[in-house]
């Protein structure tokens, strides 16, 4: 049960959900945009968010897209995760949303929420940051195209939202390996998740549930790569080369995390070496 009250719009049109946006902010209301609702309902039902407008950007049509165009896969923040895994256009993503929560919820939960998500996993970004991936912003009056890896450990404002991520179709068919690692189920949080390719005799690789916001991290990358040292030394380096502390919680400490990390990145550069 949420126990606020709220207004609720769907615009058919990028403008109208701008312009919708700006009257009620105007008015002095707390509004959110929204896409699949699952993570709002959630939070609304424990009285951890509330709104005075709700705009729910699953009418407009450019964010729904999920195709080929040209050189770009385009893909809509109101397309689910179900319908991305099913498409098979692009098989690191696929495999990797389908990991997240059951495939009930993945029918509602799209794309552009999980990377929008309030909790730290966010595992659908991990392929659009190894692809080096582009979204489309609507901010303000404006629509805009970022690189992705400028804003991930970000939140965006909240007169911004998510339009799209365009990604190069050279990055759709490359060797990956996408690894999930969870306390109990396998749809749970992750300890551990990796999403990692193979690009030009290079190994790509994004983690979510190590540090506080998912990442990419050349620095790793570099050690990764590094065919000079041994598998073990690589995988050791790599860990003592991470960006920001290792995250502690109720689903794993972090001497457990990184001990799950370390046999990830074993198995990661076992399959994707065989790959180059």
């Amino acid at each position: 049960m949420i126990s606020f009250d709220f207004d609720y719009y769907k615009p058919s049109s990028l403008d109208e959900a701008v312009e919708t946006f700006n009257r009620a902010h105007k008015l002095g209301k707390k509004v959110m945009y929204y896409s699949g609702g699952t993570e709002i309902i959630t939070f609304a039902r424990v009285n951890t968010i509330s709104a005075d407008a709700v705009i729910d950007i699953k009418g407009i049509p450019e964010c729904n897209v999920l195709e080929l165009q040209g050189d770009k896969l385009i893909i809509g923040a109101a397309v689910s995760l179900n319908k991305i895994t099913e498409s098979n256009l692009f098989p690191l993503l696929g495999q990797t949303v389908k990991q997240i929560a059951d495939h009930t919820s993945r029918n509602k939960i799209t794309i552009g929420g999980n990377m929008n998500s309030q909790f730290i996993y966010r595992e659908g970004m991990l392929p659009f940051l190894v692809t080096d991936a582009k979204v489309m912003l609507a901010v303000k009056n404006e629509v805009e195209m970022h690189p992705l890896e400028d804003l991930f450990n970000k939140k965006m404002d909240k007169m911004t939202f998510l339009v799209q991520i365009h990604v190069d179709t050279s990055y759709l068919d490359l060797p990956f390996i996408n690894l999930k690692r969870t306390r109990m189920s396998k749809v749970g949080y992750p300890v551990v998740s990796v999403a990692a390719l193979v690009k030009d005799n290079h190994i790509r690789v994004a983690f979510s549930g190590v540090c506080e916001h998912p990442f990419r991290s050349t620095v790793v990358e570099g050690v990764l790569n590094d065919t000079s040292l041994t598998e073990l030394d690589r995988v050791d380096k790599a860990v003592a080369k991470l960006p920001a502390t290792i995250v502690q919680d109720i689903y794993a400490s972090a001497k457990y995390r990184e001990y799950v990390l370390k046999n990830v990145l074993t198995d990661t550069l076992e399959v994707l070496e065989a790959k180059k």
